[in-house]
């Protein structure tokens, strides 16, 4: 991998001038890292100012950071998905998403062994979740938690090989689950919600985003969180189905003041809270999944298959302190 920062002009879509106190006229794309072959689940540790990210195929987490006024990537963990040796050809199998719990610990989606678990400071690894009534889970993708220490996460299969018709697959739906206390419960299943992916709270959390990558139904919806932590009410957000563009919604995030940043066909799709489109940045890769980085929470640092990227914002987001 390549550690050399190049600056690019930003390439946008204006769909409203609300757009302009987001990613103003001095804003520039930098890329900070590439020669990875699939990049996901960034996410920025305060405690140590860098970025840890997956490159799934590859079945590893990297580090990045600033360094002497460069950029600095390292091994972070290996395996970090698929703890056996005989990789499958056309898995994805590495881990994809990645957070913090309250205390700092980071939390690992691991899709070929399709389970949740934490890092723990010692360097052991706690499983959290790894089966719902005794059948195991498929690929757990993407993952946040609540301010009650719950954990939610998505369940697509990406990571079999032949992902729904996989042998290897034991649950005969894609869900959405909570964790809390020791206890897994599915919060949500839909056969024409097929790939359930990227998931967050709006900042008073009382209501959880869920997108869905699927290729037939590009689309996002929003949830009602309620008080004993289930989501009800599931309503599109936003429809993307008719983008011709390549890629589908992936990862997201929100900003303090509710406005989402969604990963989507052909770039970083931007959404006031009631959802009008303000644009799309456009990214030279197609963006799987970002995260607010920097002292500040104003960079936003985005995965895109080759490359970690980075954008300085005009609001600051939301992320794990």
């Amino acid at each position: 991998m390549r550690t050399t920062t190049e600056v690019l002009d930003v390439q946008l879509t204006r769909a409203d001038a609300g757009l302009d106190r987001i990613v103003t006229s001095s804003a520039k794309i930098e890329r900070v890292a590439h020669g990875f072959i699939f990049t996901e689940g960034p996410v920025w540790r305060p405690r140590h100012e860098d970025v840890l990210f997956s490159d799934i195929p590859s079945n590893s987490i990297f580090r990045w950071r600033e360094s002497n006024g460069a950029g600095d990537v390292e091994l972070f963990r290996k395996p970090s998905g698929y703890d056996k040796t005989d990789l499958p050809p056309g898995a994805f199998l590495g881990s994809n998403g990645l957070t913090l719990d309250k205390d700092h610990r980071l939390t690992i989606c691991e899709h070929s062994n399709g389970r949740v678990t934490r890092l723990e400071e010692d360097g052991s690894l706690t499983v959290l979740a790894a089966k719902f009534e005794g059948k195991r889970l498929n690929a757990p993708n993407d993952l946040v938690y609540h301010s009650s220490g719950a954990l939610y996460f998505t369940d697509p299969p990406y990571g079999f090989v032949q992902q729904d018709e996989d042998p290897r697959k034991e649950l005969d739906f894609n869900g959405v689950y909570r964790l809390h206390n020791g206890e897994l419960k599915l919060i949500y299943k839909d056969a024409n919600f097929k790939r359930p992916n990227g998931l967050a709270f709006t900042p008073d959390e009382s209501a959880l985003y869920v997108g869905n990558s699927d290729g037939d139904r590009k689309i996002w919806l929003r949830f009602q969180v309620k008080s004993d932590g289930s989501i009800a009410n599931g309503a599109v957000f936003a429809d993307v189905t008719k983008e011709a563009a390549p890629g589908m919604p992936d990862g997201m995030k929100l900003d303090r003041e509710g406005t989402l940043y969604c990963t989507g066909p052909n770039g970083v799709w931007i959404f006031m809270a009631e959802g009008k489109h303000l644009g799309t940045i456009h990214f030279p890769e197609i963006p799987a999944n970002c995260h607010w980085g920097g002292t500040d929470a104003q960079t936003l640092y985005v995965t895109a298959r080759t490359g970690l990227y980075r954008i300085r914002l005009g609001i600051p987001g939301i992320r794990p302190e």
